[in-house]
């Protein structure tokens, strides 16, 4: 492609792009929902991962108890009268602990996302507008935060602290900050010198205001595509930390300790670590499918 090519393309990007963004919202929306509908990947993620979300919402009005335990009916197969999944080694009903499985990774991974993302943005652009001694010590407190192992943390935390929801949205949240950080510090250094922020200085904007008005919303389309790829590896890793019992509590059903739990059942009732699995990999999948879509969207340098 010639350079004349180069530029006439770009250039229709940039009207494309400024049309968009100076359409009417109800309009950009409509535009969204068709280029959505247009792609068949990024529309699959997005019903499996509403399907994933409804069972989460709704399981503690349609399965209120599932820990119910009945002896009589341990390790009945999928299509039994009353148990659409089968059940455990324990009767309890695989549909049902499915349900409420559900909602802890989506509850770790949306609460951690939060918490190390607000953790990260604040510490990518201090270090990225002030620089010096402050970036330094940023940059060497994500460069420990790296090299530390993950698995070694949580098994003293839970040692300490002890298993649950609550520990394990904080352990998560404190530890995954380093991505955000390092986007944000990239960014804000592309941006602190531009010409509309040494407008803002000049005109007496203070160096909050600079920051939160003015780089903030600039590195948020960023944000939001790393987030939803956050949210992916995190209930991979929240499923691990259950399988190995460092996860949530014992009486939370949790498809990683379904999954564990089922691995010692594997020989007599496939079921019981079959649907836990793979429950976790369409959710991923469906995450990722909407994470590529996303990143699409937001990045321009794509739609030349």
């Amino acid at each position: 492609m010639s350079i004349t090519e180069q530029n006439s393309a770009l250039a229709k990007a940039n009207d494309r792009l400024t049309a968009e963004l100076d359409a009417p919202v109800p309009v950009r929306r409509k535009r969204w929902l068709r280029r959505l509908v247009r792609n068949p990947t990024a529309l699959v993620g997005v019903i499996i991962l509403g399907l994933v979300v409804l069972l989460a919402l709704s399981a503690p009005f349609i399965w209120p108890e599932p820990n119910k335990q009945s002896l009589v009916n341990a390790r009945k197969p999928p299509g039994t009268p009353g148990h659409f999944l089968g059940t455990d080694d324990l009767g309890r009903d695989m549909l049902a602990r499915m349900a409420h499985g559900a909602q802890v990774p989506l509850l770790v991974s949306l609460a951690a996302v939060f918490i190390s993302g607000a953790i990260g943005v604040v510490l990518g652009l201090l270090s990225g507008y002030f620089g010096g001694f402050l970036d330094d010590f940023i940059g060497w407190l994500a460069n420990v935060q790296l090299a530390f192992p993950f698995i070694l943390l949580s098994i003293a935390v839970v040692a300490v602290v002890g298993k649950g929801t609550g520990t394990l949205i904080a352990l998560i949240g404190v530890t995954s900050w380093v991505v955000y950080s390092r986007v944000v510090r990239g960014e804000t250094l592309a941006l602190r010198n531009k010409e509309f922020i040494e407008s803002a200085r000049a005109i007496g904007v203070p160096t909050s205001g600079i920051l939160l008005r003015h780089i903030l919303p600039n590195v948020v389309t960023s944000l939001t595509v790393i987030a939803t790829f956050e949210v992916a590896r995190i209930i991979i890793l929240e499923s691990a930390l259950s399988f190995l019992s460092l996860g949530v509590d014992d009486n939370t059903p949790s498809w990683g300790e379904m999954l564990a739990r089922g691995k010692q059942q594997i020989s007599v009732a496939w079921w019981m670590p079959t649907f836990p699995g793979i429950a976790i990999m369409l959710t991923v999948l469906a995450i990722n499918l909407v994470g590529d879509w996303l990143r699409e969207e937001f990045d321009p340098r794509l739609q030349v």
